[in-house]
């Protein structure tokens, strides 16, 4: 494998652009040039048979979801730049080489080395790092394709890889929205403090809803109730990708009818099990349901959050339902939304009670209507990086100097984004 050690121009051109557009915000820019560089020298690894492998930041594996996050920001530049085309292509590609090894696993090593959580009750590969399903875990790859396509131009990574992982990806969402009866997958790690789903690893009991089950949070973490909401909007969201990617370029009109159909019956679902009448707030989206009446309402720091549903492309930010519920998940009536001395925001039962996340600073901004809280979330991710110039995972609402992984890609590439938007430079999503 190799790494990439030089700067292509086309970055060099982005963060020019970035000085001339925050050239009154010198500190803003040296970060998002430190960001931007580090994800690109640190992480990415290329593989002689063009397919790339990029690690998480302090974690040496790749995960499926943050992998594709990392990237996500080189494609303002990938219209323009072959290699960096090509990078992101041979992630896709490796990506769903992982995907048709094991949909169920997140997260995967680079050779067959046996490393990662192989105590882990399931059934683990010495490819697999961990075994979490998390529906978002296969959104994300699709997700990535298909923004290829629509910020290049370049149709090539729709190749027998990407339609054998397609069908995989709804032959599973479908065997999964009927957890109870046609579902293979359990998870149990016995480990001291590790992860458990209940019921012997197959997790709270569900009924049918026409939403797709999934064990893990993009936090990693269990969910409490198998229909975790943002998840499935993902879902919905990828799966009309694949509808248009098999009539515009594929002319496979049976996978796209396949991929249409579940995704109305996903939606559905949403709409009919996910919605909430909320005393205070009105009609919100619940985080996760169990479709027997029980709701979890909260939201998570991870993407896909509720937060991110405007940035997911499920619905618009002015969408009511939406402001309903982001107006609720932005108050301490979610228990993951804190104030502190040095910032508010959403946190995660990952990580320690009042730790906000830089990742949900982010995002807060990406999906802001008004310029004037895009620009206060900048700030605020500015002022919390505890002098390091990078973004971290969690930090202490009261003082960022306390925080955790020192090292996180993703979060550094969210920075970049919303630092991206903020100059008009977006990538395409249509």
């Amino acid at each position: 494998m190799s790494q990439m050690t030089e700067t292509p121009q086309s970055i060099h051109a982005l963060i020019d652009q970035v000085g001339r557009k925050l050239g009154h915000r010198p500190n803003v820019v040296r970060m998002f040039e430190t960001c931007i560089k580090n994800t690109l020298h640190t992480t990415i690894r290329r593989w002689p048979d063009g397919t790339t492998y990029v690690i998480t930041g302090d974690i040496p594996a790749m995960w499926l979801r943050d992998s594709a996050a990392q990237v996500r920001p080189y494609l303002a530049a990938a219209a323009d730049d072959n290699d960096i085309a090509d990078c992101i292509q041979g992630l896709v590609e490796r990506q769903f080489q992982f995907i048709l090894h094991d949909p169920y696993a997140n997260a995967f090593n680079d050779s067959p080395s046996g490393k990662g959580h192989q105590t882990d009750i399931t059934s683990m590969t010495p490819w697999i790092w961990e075994r979490k399903y998390e529906v978002d875990s296969l959104c994300y790859p699709i997700q990535l394709s298909y923004l290829l396509w629509k910020n290049t131009g370049r149709s090539s990574q729709f190749n027998a890889s990407f339609v054998q992982a397609a069908r995989a990806i709804i032959a599973l969402w479908k065997q999964e929205q009927h957890h109870e009866t046609g579902s293979p997958y359990s998870f149990q790690r016995l480990a001291k403090g590790g992860e458990q789903l209940p019921r012997n690893g197959k997790g709270t009991l569900t009924a049918y809803t026409g939403m797709t089950w999934s064990g893990f949070r993009p936090s990693d973490d269990p969910c409490q109730y198998g229909y975790l909401i943002p998840s499935n909007m993902f879902a919905v969201v990828v799966l009309r990708y694949i509808a248009e990617i098999s009539q515009m370029v594929l002319k496979d009109e049976a996978l796209a009818e396949e991929a249409k159909e579940l995704s109305r019956g996903i939606d559905q679902g949403i709409q009919a099990y996910g919605i909430v009448e909320h005393p205070q707030y009105g009609r919100i989206y619940a985080y996760e349901t169990d479709g027997l009446g029980r709701y979890n309402l909260m939201d998570d720091a991870n993407v896909p959050s509720l937060l991110s549903i405007p940035y997911l492309g499920y619905a618009p930010a002015d969408d009511p339902i939406y402001q309903n519920t982001r107006r609720f998940i932005l108050s301490e009536n979610n228990p993951y939304f804190f104030k502190g001395e040095a910032a508010e925001g959403i946190g995660s039962p990952h990580t320690p009670h009042r730790f906000i996340w830089h990742i949900a600073l982010a995002v807060q901004g990406l999906t802001a209507v008004h310029p004037e809280e895009k620009e206060h979330m900048l700030t605020l991710l500015e002022h919390t990086d505890a002098g390091t110039g990078m973004m971290h995972e969690g930090f202490d609402a009261d003082d960022p100097g306390q925080f955790t992984r020192k090292w996180f890609s993703w979060a550094n590439m969210m920075f970049c984004e919303l630092v991206l938007d903020l100059c008009g430079i977006r990538v395409k999503e249509r």
